[in-house]
């Protein structure tokens, strides 16, 4: 990587819209990278420029989580073909789970995608994630598997990662790690939270050894409906700013 992040703008190329959108999904990438969810250079997380062209923007290969900024990041179409002018360059392949999912559901505003240490482990557990924590709830409410195929580079897989997804917006990659789906940047980051969370919580409860008590399905078959009210029905944007107010009072080149 030849250009460093931060001594490149492309703030007055693109639109008003575009841009919110690129500070958001730097902000992003800088807050998976300080609550130590990053795996070196490697996952991705995607968000959909608005408009008509589907467009997407997604982490310039080579930067690391914490270098990222609205400027250094990508803009591609659907098949993973740059299309800006841009002296940064992308990992197609890490594309492939995104475009998938990005073609499939006009709701993905944003695909985030993790190799957590918690998220790993409780991915090759045979019974995955349990309901034994309260914030294991709103994941397990809406939480599908999708069975290790390899390293996502074959085109076939994508049909079954989609099927298997549904219309769900957690997504348990067996073998492999966590991924998360939202209409918006703060809702997938918001969910991959607590996706996270209740990882790191049964890894932590099973390590004690005890015998575990699971959250009854009804309990969980209702838990949608007081998220409505946890959140005030805001989603992720109700702790939005307060991260962003973090990440400015720390680093606000994000912001670049």
């Amino acid at each position: 990587m030849s250009t460093a992040a931060g001594q490149y703008s492309v703030r007055e190329r693109v639109s008003d819209e575009e841009w919110q959108v690129r500070v958001n999904l730097a902000a992003c990438y800088r807050l998976i990278a300080r609550f130590g969810w990053d795996d070196l250079i490697f996952t991705h997380i995607s968000a959909r420029v608005p408009g008509p062209d589907d467009h997407f923007l997604i982490n310039a290969y080579g930067l690391m989580f914490e270098e990222m900024t609205a400027s250094s990041l990508v803009k591609v179409d659907i098949n993973g073909e740059i299309v800006q002018d841009t002296p940064y360059f992308i990992n197609p392949a890490g594309f492939t789970i995104h475009s998938a999912i990005h073609a499939a559901r006009e709701d993905a505003g944003c695909v985030l995608h993790t190799h957590t240490k918690a998220g790993v482990a409780v991915s090759a557990q045979k019974d995955g994630l349990l309901p034994i924590s309260q914030i294991s709830l709103f994941p397990c409410a809406s939480l599908a598997y999708h069975d290790y195929e390899g390293i996502a580079l074959n085109e076939d897989e994508k049909p079954r990662l989609v099927a298997d997804l549904g219309d769900r917006n957690f997504l348990i990659l067996r073998n492999h790690g966590l991924l998360t789906v939202g209409p918006s940047i703060p809702d997938a980051f918001l969910f991959m939270y607590a996706l996270e969370t209740a990882c790191q919580t049964q890894i932590a409860a099973q390590a004690g050894g005890a015998e575990l008590v699971q959250v009854p399905a009804a309990i969980v078959d209702g838990i949608k409906a007081q998220v409505e009210q946890v959140t005030k029905g805001m989603g992720g944007e109700l702790a939005w700013p307060g991260l962003l107010r973090k990440l400015d009072r720390q680093d606000p080149s994000y912001r670049d």
